[in-house]
């Protein structure tokens, strides 16, 4: 057999080898019947000529998976919310990671928010309820991460986080050193 080759070269073949190249003039398709249920005139259609049912069905489709899309920031807000609640308050390393991450994950998704929804385009499919409910989920995400930060005291929210910055307090009382007056 030479090289790169399909077919066996020589006198002596193998049982099981086939040879594959059809040397015949008439058409092969037409030496073997179709399949059941497969249809060549089924080849031939192009998009415009889809009935009115079949692209009502797409868009109910593309409806349908962009409402999907809307909601799945959901089972990340409670999955990263029960991360949290078992990280605890304390700050140490690992609940800063978790912290961050869901502080991280809710800002990436808003910044990507035309290429999520980009497959589900349509004349005849409103995106803007989808885009709002998920857009609404992932700010609650990051509200949930701003939140945790504070629980660990890591955002200054007291006014001794800013004693550095205040201005001395002006003296109210003055004492004078030891004047008898009797």
């Amino acid at each position: 057999m030479e090289k790169g080759k399909g077919v066996m070269v020589g006198s002596v073949g193998r049982r099981w080898g086939i040879d594959l190249s059809d040397n015949s003039t008439s058409p092969s398709s037409r030496d073997f019947l179709d399949p059941p249920g497969f249809s060549r005139a089924s080849l031939d259609h192009d998009d415009s000529s889809l009935t009115r049912p079949t692209k009502d069905a797409e868009s109910t489709w593309k409806s349908q998976k962009a409402w999907e899309v809307a909601q799945a920031p959901f089972k990340n807000l409670l999955m990263m919310g029960f991360m949290m609640w078992m990280a605890g308050s304390t700050v140490h390393l690992f609940s800063i990671g978790i912290t961050f991450s869901a502080l991280w994950q809710p800002i990436s998704a808003l910044q990507s928010l035309g290429k999520i929804f980009e497959p589900y385009k349509d004349t005849k499919v409103e995106l803007l309820g989808p885009k709002l409910l998920f857009i609404a989920l992932n700010l609650g995400g990051l509200a949930l991460g701003v939140w945790k930060l504070n629980a660990m005291g890591l955002l200054p929210t007291h006014t001794s986080d800013w004693v550095s910055s205040l201005p001395p307090a002006l003296e109210v009382e003055y004492s004078g050193g030891g004047i008898n007056l009797g």
